[in-house]
């Protein structure tokens, strides 16, 4: 117990030092070298190049660099192609020898996956946009999509927030086809398997829906394209413009995410805004505020930041009383809650009204963005975690009306199925995944297991009587949607692990009996996780079907989040978990916390995947303090 008491007050005071001093943490948030390579791209297009940076990030891209030649999407993971031809043709911009045995061997891969004209959709348009394969190896995306009506079957509000974001500059990059400066004159003929011009199988149609939407989209392009009313087209563009400037959300950027930014910043760019206009400026700062320098010879771009994700689950760790060994630590930690609560409680958005209205008209926001400001998308996750937060930490009197209007808000988002997804109510039209834009797959929102779980644990501590039928719906969603194995998916965190820890959290706060039998399905699928050194871990190859049952590695946060799960089931004193704390004490570093390189959340699965640096901060710590918490209050019971 000493040892015990030891760590997790070492992993506390470690955690702490690391908030900034108006109370809150943010962590890097790092993906794969799509981003980095983008980032250098847009400076190439746009004739912008910071030539240090250039190089760090270079050096990044290189160091990520597997040993066939090719970049993965995560850690661990195979080759992707897309990911591979942007790393190349990023790499080549800032002058890499193509003769040079890193760029050989990076060529000869792609080549054997087919070549470039294989890349996905936003690769190609990328490729468009320098001029390495024709406009009509990218779908047909006019900017009179913004005239559509609700009821028709494509309309803006039918996709998530993040692909109307990414989208609506995107039609007036589109609508333009600009040419990137690319002031060396770079090309990558030498990825490509025909001649561009030449390629006729631009696009993959994988099943009938796909081939009729392809077919109905080739169509519009050779038939509507040529004749379409200027009038129009101009009415479109200008309603494209005024819909992302008017989201453009100051130097946090357009959606707060960097695709959409950088689209935002190429709009503006075809629209003639002048370089020293402030909408440019403002766009170009919100671009290289998400720079990380490593160090002095490497650096990378994160896709977004995540300051409210990490201040909820640091101030949620910091709060078992285990954490504070001594009367002096507890006054420090109890003043580090409070300046987290107070930082969190200033970004509650109260009165803006966001895309989300269209679901919830008669509804005030309550909600929290999971970004420093994100008016018009906040989101349910971090809203669900911010009020569990505020209700765990006794706080619920003093801000019973914030509380109040975050469950409200929470509430109307409900999807009729039952669940909450992560930014809009219903958004369910499947069929859209299969139009040639979205051959990622991601271009829906829907409900979720893991955001359900979140938002259901929100809805039961408070356990309001007005929200009774919606806590019922969502214990049958997550009936319903529980694997045969046990486990629930995880949408946002790495895999079923995550996902089973969420849900399982909501189930028994809103008083589901652990005893019952699917809990106890849910149970032993974690304790079958279980590897013989006492961790838990799984890798994003668990999103692809074939691969989910692979062999992997023990995380600092798989092993946090399969303890809380079975710590809140009752299981505490099983003998596989004290395994697992015991593993997590062999791992602490000297410096208090853990250290794991892996990715451990999708922003797309199988397409797109995120390191957030902090869950191997908050999660074990918070493990380690809620052990030692329910073996101290074990051990006076006993007594």
């Amino acid at each position: 117990m000493v040892r015990l008491s030891k760590a997790a007050g070492k992993a506390s005071r470690a955690l702490l030092n690391l908030q900034h001093p108006d109370g809150h943490w943010c962590f890097e948030l790092e993906a794969d070298c799509t981003i980095p390579a983008e980032f250098i791209m847009l400076m190439h297009y746009m004739d912008e190049i910071d030539t240090g940076l250039e190089q760090r990030l270079a050096n990044y891209i290189r160091s990520n660099q597997l040993t066939d030649g090719s970049w993965p999407l995560y850690q661990g993971g195979d080759m992707d192609l897309s990911c591979s031809v942007k790393c190349y043709l990023a790499l080549k911009l800032v002058g890499d020898d193509v003769a040079s045995q890193h760029m050989l061997s990076a060529k000869q891969r792609i080549l054997a996956a087919g070549g470039a004209a294989h890349a996905n959709v936003f690769t190609r348009i990328a490729l468009a946009l320098f001029e390495q394969v024709p406009w009509r190896a990218v779908p047909y995306i006019p900017p009179e999509i913004m005239h559509l009506p609700a009821w028709f079957p494509f309309n803006l509000n039918k996709i998530a927030y993040w692909s109307r974001t990414v989208m609506v500059p995107l039609l007036i990059i589109y609508a333009h086809k600009p040419k990137a400066v690319n002031p060396r004159q770079v090309n990558i003929a030498e990825l490509f398997t025909t001649p561009p011009e030449q390629e006729q199988n631009y696009f993959l149609k994988p099943s009938v829906l796909h081939s009729l939407f392809l077919g109905i989209e080739r169509g519009a392009l050779n038939l509507i394209e040529p004749v379409m009313p200027g009038i129009m087209r101009k009415s479109a563009l200008r309603k494209a413009e005024q819909w992302f400037i008017e989201r453009l959300n100051g130097d946090d950027g357009l959606g707060a995410i960097f695709p959409a930014m950088a689209n935002a910043y190429m709009a503006l760019h075809c629209l003639g805004y002048a370089a020293d206009d402030p909408l440019v400026l403002q766009c170009r700062k919100s671009i290289h505020k998400l720079i990380i320098e490593i160090d002095a010879e490497s650096a990378y771009c994160q896709p977004c930041v995540s300051p409210v994700w990490d201040t909820g689950w640091a101030a949620v760790a910091l709060l078992s009383p285990g954490s504070n060994p001594v009367e002096t630590d507890s006054a420090r930690y109890r003043e580090s809650v409070n300046s987290a609560i107070n930082w969190l409680l200033e970004r509650q958005i109260k009165e803006f009204s966001g895309d989300w209205k269209l679901h919830a008209p008669h509804v005030a926001c309550g909600g929290w963005a999971f970004q420093y400001a994100n008016p018009h998308y906040p989101d349910l996750d971090d809203t669900g975690m911010v009020v569990a937060l505020l209700q765990v930490a006794g706080r619920h009197e003093l801000y019973q009306d914030e509380i109040n209007q975050a469950l409200d808000w929470l509430v109307a988002l409900q999807s009729d199925d039952g669940g909450f997804a992560a930014f809009d109510a219903n958004n369910t039209a499947y069929y859209l995944n299969c139009i040639p834009f979205a051959d990622h797959g991601a271009l829906l929102d829907p409900p979720t297991e893991d955001v359900t779980g979140r938002v259901l644990m929100a809805l039961a501590l408070q356990n309001r009587v007005q929200d009774q039928q919606a806590i019922n719906d969502c214990i049958d969603y997550l009936r319903r949607s529980q694997q045969a194995d046990g486990s629930w998916w995880g949408r946002w965190g790495t895999n079923y692990i995550y996902g089973t820890w969420s849900a399982i959290a909501g189930l028994i706060f809103a008083g589901e009996d652990p005893q019952q039998d699917y809990i106890q399905r849910a149970v032993a699928f974690l304790l079958r996780q279980q590897q013989d050194s006492g961790s838990w871990g799984e890798s994003n190859d668990s999103y692809v079907p074939e691969l989910k049952h692979g062999h992997y590695r023990g995380t600092s946060w798989h092993t946090s989040w399969a303890l809380l799960a079975l710590m809140i089931c009752g299981e505490t004193d099983r003998p596989e978990v004290a395994a697992g704390i015991e593993w997590l004490l062999s791992q602490q570093r000297d410096d208090g916390l853990w250290h794991d390189p892996w990715h451990n959340a999708p922003g797309f699965p199988r397409v797109f995947y995120l390191k957030y640096h902090g869950y191997s901060a908050y999660f074990p710590t918070w493990t380690l303090n809620r052990y030692l918490q329910l073996r101290q209050r074990s051990l006076l019971t006993a007594t």
